[in-house]
């Protein structure tokens, strides 16, 4: 690596980071990445694949206590705790490792330390890596992206002690299976561990300080998940406050207050899962014209800063925290340095899921937001009780609903619950992508049998009518 001069250098390796290093290397630009800890991220290491690595053990391990229904009987199905913890962190680690290969067969050289800017020589960027072995070496560029992800917010009081109060990390790699979890926030990353555990046979509390659980998703589809939950069995506490947890030896007890009713219960571990921060500090941002705002770099709809030639994706650069924004941010913004047309991101048209039981998946407005916004509305919606895939696969509960606008016939939103929802968003994320309204919609052949049949009976529904239901 005796080249220390690019076109850009790329302060981290997530799914921004990377993906950026690799289009620039694709259009030929001269480019760098440094990376502190673990190619791939919080993605890849410890987030988006690893919970859906745990995430299938438990489905199996569910089928295989619900066998009956097809006609199976097994006894006494067990399982061994750290080989499903080992399976997951094995994946990560296959997955990072393959990172870092398509990132050698692009010629990107990988620094590994951790990155500051650190002013200007001429024209040209500085950035300050101090490396892992204890060196340290300036690399210069034309631009430079800031791609340091984020972290785990903690709040006083639930600060992650590494034994009794988990936060992602720590509830990725448990020594054991707690048989009492409290889970704090119920997003995406609260969903997915309370579903985790639960369905590995921990009794599970679910606490959230809003109204109700998934806030941010269409209320129908976050009142069908809290029925989900609840049958399945989790005690789901919403605009609950928290007391002091307060620690023994070997649990953790805390009041809360929920629907007017206080209650101390006691539990072996908790999770704070209460949203993230932005990875900000020590990165060379004091002294430069880059504005932070509640942890997060503000950017405009090229990701640039107010610094020239720095810009900022993913996590940092603010909501939502999705790795596919991220990664498209880092075409985006890597193809505008490059000089070539691009289009800015519409955040509307980003899908977002959830991999609890039963999956979430959405994209757009929802339909408050869409009458909030001075919409005339016209909703459809097809339950998966209609629909024969569905309950020949014995997952017939969920639900389709689509939000157009009435007078354009706009497709303003979608929004799912049930099974591999998160699999069939695409099809309304590119019906948005591409201006498709109702009428190509209802014209648009979907196979049969598949679940995805419950997306064109819900823009039926919408207009003349569900077929099946």
């Amino acid at each position: 690596m005796s080249t220390t001069d690019f076109d850009l250098v790329v302060v981290g390796g997530g799914p921004g980071g990377y993906v950026a290093a690799l289009r620039a290397a694709q259009l030929k630009l001269s480019v760098a990445v440094v990376e502190a800890s673990h190619l791939g991220g919080i993605c890849l290491n410890w987030g988006c694949i690893p919970t859906k690595a745990l995430l299938r053990a438990s489905e199996i391990n569910h089928l295989l206590h619900d066998l009956g229904q097809f006609g199976f009987a097994v006894d006494n199905p067990r399982f061994d705790f750290q080989k499903v913890v080992g399976r997951s962190r094995a994946v990560s680690k296959q997955l990072s490792g393959g990172v870092g290969h398509l990132l050698k067969k692009a010629k990107v050289p990988v620094f590994d330390g951790f990155a500051k800017l650190a002013g200007t020589d001429g024209k040209k960027r500085k950035v300050e890596v101090a490396l892992k072995d204890g060196k340290s070496i300036t690399l210069t560029a034309k631009n430079v992206i800031l791609a340091t992800g984020a972290r785990a917010r903690t709040l006083p009081g639930l600060e992650p002690d590494g034994k009794f109060v988990w936060s992602y990390r720590e509830a990725l790699v448990p020594d054991e299976l707690p048989k009492r979890l409290l889970v704090i926030g119920s997003g995406a990353i609260g969903t997915e561990f309370a579903s985790f555990y639960r369905n590995m046979g921990s009794e599970v509390t679910l606490v959230e300080v809003a109204d109700r659980v998934l806030p941010v998703e269409d209320e129908e589809i976050s009142d069908l998940a809290r029925k989900a939950f609840e049958k399945q069995g989790m005690k789901v506490l919403t605009g609950a406050k928290l007391g002091t947890l307060k620690k023994s030896d070997k649990d953790v007890s805390v009041e809360i207050e929920a629907a007017g009713k206080k209650e101390t219960f006691t539990f072996d571990r908790v999770i704070s899962a209460v949203g993230i921060v932005g990875n900000v500090e020590n990165i060379g941002l004091e002294g430069t014209k880059i504005v932070v705002d509640r942890t997060h770099i503000v950017t405009d709809d090229l990701c640039r800063t107010g610094e020239p030639g720095v810009f900022a994706i993913g996590d940092v650069a603010g909501a939502p925290w999705l790795a596919h924004k991220a990664s498209h941010e880092a075409v985006m913004c890597v193809e505008a340095i490059a000089g070539k047309h691009v289009h800015p991101i519409d955040v509307t048209k980003i899908p977002g899921c959830t991999y609890c039981r039963p999956q979430v998946a959405s994209v757009g407005y929802t339909e408050a937001r869409a009458k909030e916004a001075g919409h005339e509305v016209r909703v459809g919606r097809f339950p998966f009780i209609g629909n024969g895939k569905a309950i020949a696969m014995g997952e017939p509960e969920g639900l389709v609903k689509v939000v157009f606008d009435a007078k354009t016939g706009e497709l303003l939103g979608a929004h799912m619950i049930g099974a591999e929802v998160t699999e069939m968003i695409q099809g309304y994320v590119i019906a948005r992508s591409g201006e498709l309204t109702e009428a190509e919609l209802k014209e648009t052949i979907f196979p049969h049998p598949t679940i995805s049949e419950s997306m064109h009976e819900a823009v039926l529904a919408a207009y003349d009518g569900a077929l099946h239901f």
